[in-house]
């Protein structure tokens, strides 16, 4: 019981990753203090504005994956993705959680068949959150 709460503590630690300041200027220069203040928060709020749900290399896999395909199977999934049952299982319940996906069990004769379909709003959340890389990326080249 006790090695159950510490993992269950751990993995909150890792959930709270620290915020990525981008943008930030040098010290010297002719800019004020308080104008490097407003472009570092300007770059951190441009960061922090991502959702942090799909920034996670699987889950925006996932995402992808079903974006360019109409429905996959977990058995689909798990051969693009290339992970484990385990892995793809608590990654694609997250999504599922948020409203991202709609999954479907039924049974192919014998065998289980769950179904992944990217949902309206999960559509919505990976062009929200490509149109805000691309934006960081755009920042970065322009300077």
């Amino acid at each position: 019981m006790a090695k159950q709460s510490a993992l269950k503590a751990r993995k909150l630690e890792i959930k709270d990753e620290p915020t990525v300041e981008t943008g930030a200027e040098p010290t010297h220069g002719s800019r004020s203090g308080a104008e490097r203040e407003a472009r570092a928060t300007r770059g951190q709020s441009r960061a922090t504005s991502l959702d942090r749900l799909i920034h996670e290399r699987l889950r925006l896999g996932i995402i992808s994956a079903l974006a360019a395909n109409e429905a996959l199977t977990f058995s689909d999934l798990k051969n693009l993705m290339n992970t484990t049952d385990g892995n793809l299982s608590v990654h694609a319940r997250k999504l599922e959680d948020a409203g991202y996906v709609a999954v479907t069990k039924s049974f192919d004769g014998r065998t289980p068949r769950t179904e992944y379909k990217l949902t309206a709003a999960g559509r919505r959340a990976l062009e929200s959150y490509v149109g805000h890389m691309e934006a960081l990326v755009k920042q970065m080249r322009g300077r």
